[in-house]
């Protein structure tokens, strides 16, 4: 059982060790909505996992100790148990999924940490790390159901209350669930009256499931770029918490992550990770009852791969309506190209690429094919460039 005495002392053990992030005002995600974002992104290690770790390792006896501790993790968790082994003077053995992002591979590296890399997900991680810990005799530092670890991430809610005591929603991401726990229960013991709501993949729903179920569910499959919050199934303490304090979890789509990405770079200056994200993509495509609340979207994380960082924001274009690809028929004959290209300019239109098919099954035998990847302002304008391509008399496929 978890005491709100626990969080106060995790707050006053990682005092000087973790940063108390700011809470940055967004009033352009949302129109209508006060949204502020709790930026976690910008603790050491770029990820609030620090918290969880540094605390329960902090918390271990000189036995304990000794032992050496072993965790797996998607990557942030992982560099946070690193960071407070090594601050504590303790051997780590990090088993991560092969597949995770380089940058965070090498970041838990880099805090002093031995990694053992597993193919598969997080999951898989985790099977591998306890079968090592029998072996070994580590001490098991699991990324979310332990309440010491729940305590350390409560300490944000703590946070959020000090620092905007007028808040009236905090919107949380949920992986295994030790994040909204802690937040969760932090503030719902001291303010009840403070919605707090998850927010998962669509591609890894687990704890979204498990509550509808109302018992633990377990995925077979997950398949999302939000890495972080990638689980097949919730802790048993942290869906038993989420069933109390949490008052509802809905879902978001990559699609929608990446434009919450984007979003946050061009809006607030800000690089979030798709976990990171979730909660401000439920906030932008109104996946929860918000409007004209003061809600605060925890940005969990930042530890985002470069590659794949270019990949969401392509995306993430195009959710908005930022890039879009026009299919048009013509006729195969001179200055067809140059007309449509006139249209598309007057109406500020900007041509990126142009590819000119004359082979295909679905246009005239006389006729041809163009894809005109432009850059738009958004939904609007490419519906006003369409508009205007078909009352010029051309053909739009797409």
């Amino acid at each position: 059982m978890l005491e709100i005495s626990e969080i106060f002392n995790a707050a006053a053990v990682l005092k000087g060790v973790a940063r108390k992030t700011d809470i940055i005002p967004a009033p352009k995600l949302r129109p209508g909505t006060e949204i502020f974002l709790k930026a976690e992104n910008l603790q050491l290690t770029g990820s609030f996992k620090l918290r969880g770790a540094y605390y329960k390792i902090s918390q271990l006896t000189d036995e304990e100790k000794a032992k050496g501790v072993i965790a797996c993790s998607a990557g942030n968790h992982a560099q946070g148990v690193a960071l407070g082994a090594t601050h504590n003077g303790i051997k780590a053995l990090i088993c991560l999924p092969a597949g995770a992002p380089i940058s965070k591979v090498e970041a838990t590296r880099g805090y002093g940490a031995e990694v053992c890399l597993v193919p598969g997900v997080y999951d898989d991680a985790y099977a591998r790390a306890m079968e090592l810990q029998k072996e070994h005799g580590y001490c098991f530092v699991h990324p979310f159901d332990d309440p010491k670890v729940i305590a350390g991430q409560g300490t944000i809610g703590l946070e959020i209350l000090e620092q905007m005591p007028d808040v009236e929603a905090v919107i949380v991401p949920i992986g295994g669930g030790g994040l909204i726990s802690g937040v969760a229960f932090a503030i719902k013991t001291l303010r009840p009256d403070i919605k707090v709501y998850g927010v998962q993949s669509s591609g890894a729903p687990s704890m979204a499931a498990s509550l509808k179920e109302g018992k633990l569910c377990h995925l077979n499959d997950v398949s999302t770029i939000a890495d972080g919050i990638a689980v097949k199934e919730p802790g048993i303490n942290t869906f038993d918490m989420c069933n109390k304090y949490v008052d509802e979890v809905v879902t978001v789509t990559d699609d929608e992550i990446a434009a919450a990405i984007l979003a946050l770079i061009e809006q607030q200056k800000i690089i979030a990770e798709g976990a990171g994200a979730v909660a401000v993509a439920a906030a932008m495509f109104g996946k929860l009852p918000i409007d004209g609340k003061k809600t605060v979207c925890l940005v969990s994380g930042g530890n985002i791969d470069v590659n794949t960082l270019n990949r969401v924001i392509t995306r993430g274009l195009s959710k908005s309506g930022r890039n879009y690809t026009f299919i048009i028929d013509l006729p195969d004959k001179p200055g067809q190209l140059s007309g449509v290209c006139n249209v598309v300019g007057e109406h500020g239109g900007n041509i990126m690429a142009v590819t000119h098919e004359r082979i295909n099954s679905s246009s005239a035998i006389n006729g041809c094919t163009i894809r005109l990847e432009l850059e738009t302002r958004d939904k609007a304008h490419i519906d006003t460039i369409r508009k205007a391509l078909s009352e010029a008399g051309y053909k739009v496929i797409n």
